[in-house]
């Protein structure tokens, strides 16, 4: 026990902990002053969560449900707490050791630095590694766009590669173990599309390393330690239990599940079968020619609006034909740099031009098996990140393999390239240190890699212009803006030109930024290798030039002045003049259609941070509202009758100054009312035609699966019959009702009844709820004076938090059986 844990062994790693912290520090040092970062998702999530955190300060009590966004969905897909999971709690204790986004480098830095060692590193270049993992661009940009729990997810994916490698290359139960700890954190983070590339990456492996073991003989070895990944995996996913079966439950229900329509058009997210459709998964892809922002980060612009300098090409234009130099400073600071095809580039893959030089160098004199699965994994990431560049291969993947149509923006898999990239990288660092490369060898490799990376980023240097046009499909929109704003057509295509050339010289500038970088790298390499550098010497200088190298690119997308205040942060959800005035209205349960966001109402949830709103901003939105949405409210001449039935009771517009308006609708039907007729139809497609005529508040229309609950039932037209809301929870909803006879009365709620989720009663009696004109909650009301209630217990909250604790208490035995077994080794040695 004295050896295992021995302050000999220990401090080495605490002293490269401690660095973790203060680099993440040092990167983000506005935190020190109380400042936050505020990204526009991050915003957005506020927004769809304010009411579920709103009524957990107020009650306690997490609710299931909210009315915030899309007019109701389920709450546990923005905000929840899960009390039995302690992975949940294990991950949010982490999250609070330093403040946030400093923690999330913190996470990835001190997961890579366990892979590294697992893999033979030392101390030194696994830190190396650590730190061009963790910092490369990409998690940097995705930080400073908020997607917060895609770079967890990003972050702890080292640490499970990890638990996996240990298992069958040294030993299985700490192995099983650690991947037990780490894929309960990576799940933890909730971003099931990275888990699953990862997942698909570890499952090669794992092939790979059981063919070894049986080659071998050692099936036996091979069957321990496929029980113990097997168990930590069952264990790590149950520890989540509640969160994935909500997930698992509402997918079937939103636009990656199936649709009952069959006359689909090309709308977005519509599908002819189970899952999103192509076009709208396919939308972020990268050209081939995006693979060279690995090594230089301009080489395609960098963002999709940016600044340029004063020395720059539009700059000079600009000024040669009159405009002042205040004038053109100003508008040089937002133009259309990037010219790929994605709709939006918030900045480059980048994972550094040194990093990149030492993967292509370990692909050479490495002599780790595992490098052959590194690679073949990194090149079927990339192949996917292309998406439709490759769509005679994604799409076969998209069609045939399982759950890979669930997801798009596929781009994101580069990330998990990188972190390969980083690990071939560090294995070659390692023969090189360690000397497990022949001079020779060594030489012919350090040319050849050399003259490969060298070569490309010399040639683009001098001559961009030989391989690009620097032209995008997007640059006629472009031109079409310029004109207007010089109000000259052939300024305005002047200016357009100069931004493709300047485009060409922000290539250019790059290009020779990393071939400064991949010299000076390559230098220390080659005199390290020729005993000119001690190894100290050539760990410190190694480890600030990738630091430089990564800070000065990730510093152009988040940088000290994304920090805002306390106070300035407060600022930016300060409800408008016009929200204040929704606000004074007291009725607790009617909705806000938001006309006034730039990203229009179905991609902004801004108004969900004061408002229950018609629109929202979320990944998977439920199927049959989205389809609403698309035929009767985003349309030329909107069908303002489904409006009105959604209980709409002011719509937000901008005026000439971009300022919200409230303007009220007097139409709203209000919350429930009952209908003088009702019309059976045999599916969706003719259930979404009738809307289009259907006057919602005297007559509703159903599909045939709900006939047989109507059975019998003559309305009585009863112009005194209403149904009235008396209290609001998010989850719990309560109408009286009173009518002279039995009626069919509508509920301007979303139906929403995977598992029998909403619990529905009169007078305390269950009775089975109908979905009525597409959406919309029905029920059958006898005559009379009763209480409707409606309550939304889902199955998979009550019983999953029961396996979730259950499978806490199997992880937590199975780590404390691995630290047992270590201290019980340790004495016996």
């Amino acid at each position: 026990m004295k050896n295992l844990f021995s302050w000999q062994r220990i401090w080495p790693h605490l002293v490269a902990v401690i660095g973790f912290m203060i680099l993440s520090v040092a990167y983000v040092s506005p935190v020190l002053q109380g400042k936050k970062l505020i990204a526009q998702d991050d915003i957005y999530a506020k927004g769809a969560a304010r009411e579920v955190l709103d009524y957990q300060k107020q009650t306690g009590e997490w609710s299931a449900w909210t009315n915030g966004m899309f007019a109701g969905m389920p709450a546990y897909l923005v905000a929840a707490d899960y009390p039995t999971s302690v992975s949940t709690k294990l991950g949010q204790g982490i999250n609070k050791i330093l403040p946030a986004p400093a923690n999330y480098f913190l996470i990835g830095m001190v997961s890579a630095y366990i892979l590294f060692l697992i893999l033979g590193a030392s101390g030194w270049l696994a830190a190396i590694g650590a730190v061009a993992f963790a910092f490369s661009a990409f998690n940097v940009i995705n930080l400073e766009a908020g997607h917060v729990s895609q770079v967890i997810a990003i972050m702890y994916a080292p640490g499970v590669l990890a638990g996996v490698i240990l298992a069958f290359r040294k030993n299985w139960l700490a192995g099983a173990a650690l991947t037990g700890l780490f894929l309960s954190l990576e799940l933890y983070a909730n971003h099931v599309q990275i888990t699953y590339y990862l997942g698909i990456g570890i499952v090669i492996l794992v092939i790979i390393e059981s063919v070894s073991y049986i080659n071998k003989g050692r099936a036996k070895d091979l069957m321990l330690v496929l029980a113990g990944l097997g168990f930590a995996g069952v264990v790590a996913v149950g520890t989540h239990t509640t969160r994935l079966w909500n997930a698992y439950d509402y997918t079937k229900e939103t636009i990656r599940g199936k649709s009952e329509l069959t006359a689909l058009d090309n709308a977005p997210g519509a599908a002819k079968a189970d899952g999103l459709g192509k076009e709208y998964a396919f939308t972020y892809s990268y050209r081939l020619g995006e693979l060279l922002t690995l090594v230089i980060p301009n080489a395609y612009g960098g963002t999709s609006y940016g600044p340029l300098s004063t020395s720059s090409e539009t700059y000079k234009t600009l000024t040669g034909r009159g405009v002042d130099a205040a004038t053109a400073q100003n508008v040089i600071q937002q133009m259309p740099l990037y010219w790929g095809d994605q709709p939006i580039m918030g900045g480059p893959n980048y994972v550094g031009i040194i990093v990149f030089f030492l993967f292509i160098l370990g692909l050479f004199i490495v002599k780790n098996p595992i490098k052959y699965w590194a690679g073949g994994v990194i090149l079927l990431y990339i192949v996917w990140a292309l998406g439709k560049t490759f769509a005679g291969v994604n799409f076969l993947f998209f069609d045939y393999f399982p759950m890979f149509n669930k997801f798009r923006a596929m781009t994101m898999v580069i990330s998990l390239a990188q972190l390969l990239m980083v690990l071939v990288a560090v294995l070659g660092l390692v023969a090189i240190v360690e000397r497990k490369v022949e001079s020779k060898e060594f030489q012919k490799s350090f040319l050849i890699t050399l003259g490969i990376t060298g070569g490309v980023t010399l040639i683009l240097a001098l001559m961009p212009g030989i391989f690009f046009s620097f032209q995008s499909a997007n640059d006629a929109q472009h031109l079409d803006q310029f004109t207007q704003m010089a109000q000259d057509k052939a300024f305005g295509q002047q200016i357009m030109n100069s931004v493709i050339q300047d485009r060409a010289g922000l290539m250019k500038s790059d290009a020779i930024r990393s071939l400064i970088f991949l010299l000076l790298a390559a230098g220390v390499v080659w005199f390290t290798m020729k005993d000119k550098i001690k190894p100290v010497l050539f760990y410190g200088v190694m480890l600030i030039l990738i630091i430089f190298d990564l800070f000065g690119v990730d510093k152009r997308y988040l940088n000290n002045e994304d920090f805002l205040s306390n106070y300035a942060a407060q600022g930016v959800t300060t409800p408008s003049p016009a929200d204040e005035q929704i606000l004074r209205d007291t009725d607790p349960d009617y909705r806000v259609y938001d006309l006034s966001s730039r990203q229009g109402p179905f991609n902004s949830a801004d108004a969900s941070y004061f408002h229950k709103s018609l629109g929202g901003y979320h990944g998977a939105k439920l199927r049959r509202y989205q389809e609403l949405f698309e035929r009767q409210i985003a349309t030329q001449k909107p069908n303002t009758r489904i409006i009105n039935m959604l209980n709409t009771k002011y719509i937000l517009v901008p005026d000439q100054q971009g300022n919200k308006v409230a303007q009220p609708n007097p139409e709203a039907y209000g919350h429930a009312w009952f209908v003088n007729s009702f019309k059976i139809v045999p599916n969706a497609d003719a259930e979404m035609t009738a809307l289009d005529s259907l006057k919602p508040r005297e007559e509703a229309v159903l599909d045939q699966k709900f006939a047989d609950k109507l059975n019998g039932l003559k309305i009585q037209p009863d112009s005194t019959a209403k149904i009235s809301l008396i209290s609001y929870k998010p989850n719990e909803v309560i109408y009286e009702s009173n009518s002279s006879s039995e009626g069919l009365a509508i509920f301007s709620e979303i139906y929403y009844n995977v598992r029998d989720e909403w619990k529905v009663t009169i007078d305390d009696k269950p009775v089975d709820m109908l979905r009525a004109d597409y959406i919309l909650r029905a029920l059958r009301v006898p005559a009379g004076k009763h209480t409707i209630k409606f309550r939304f217990e889902p199955v998979s909250v009550t019983a999953g938090s029961k396996v979730d604790l259950v499978s806490s208490l199997l992880l937590v035995l199975l780590i404390a059986g691995a630290v047992f077994a270590e201290i019980k080794k340790t004495k016996k040695a």
